[in-house]
């Protein structure tokens, strides 16, 4: 992981005027950008979108909140991105790519349970109204913080903390012989 001060003298070189330096901070989130946009629906577009929202995000350096974390500030403009593409194609094929790769080789048959459990858990967090699922997509499958959930959404923190609640209840109703963590 780096060090928000480490990104805040990278931030501070492409202000100043260095814009490949804007290359070190696009290598340090190229993938959770993509995962993002992947789990809240960009699906075939993610990449499209992460190119978009890095783009946007050059442009409106400028006025980026100095001392502020840039990674979640990033993934706001990801996530505004992929609700713009989802919106753009009308809808069609709603989330349906929400599968990725499991980061850790398992035991066989550990990995066939794993990935049982993974996509029933998937299918019941895409019956979840909308705006649950983006915010146990952002705390559970993104491992965002409360924070950065909140910034990334664009929601007051206890909007975040009240929705993901309700969230898990209708998860652990939806899945009443699974574990749904408290």
């Amino acid at each position: 992981m780096t060090s928000s001060g480490d990104e805040a003298e990278i931030v501070a070189r492409v202000r100043g005027g260095e814009s490949a330096a804007y290359g070190e901070l696009v290598d340090r989130h190229a993938s959770v950008a993509k995962r993002t946009a992947v789990f809240l629906g960009a699906g075939a577009d993610a990449d499209d979108v992460v190119q978009e929202a890095f783009v946007k995000a050059f442009r409106a350096l400028g006025g980026f909140r100095e001392g502020a974390a840039f990674r979640p500030w990033l993934l706001r403009i990801v996530a505004n991105e992929t609700r713009n593409a989802v919106r753009a194609r009308g809808r069609r094929a709603r989330r349906e790519e929400l599968a990725a790769p499991l980061d850790v080789v398992l035991d066989p048959a550990d990995a066939a349970v794993t990935l049982e459990r993974r996509t029933e858990l998937l299918a019941a967090v895409r019956t979840l109204p909308e705006q649950m699922r983006l915010v146990v997509t952002c705390r559970y499958l993104l491992d965002l913080d409360e924070q950065e959930t909140a910034v990334v959404l664009g929601w007051p923190r206890g909007t975040v903390k009240s929705r993901l609640h309700r969230a898990l209840g209708r998860l652990r109703d939806a899945l009443p012989d699974k574990e749904v963590q408290r």
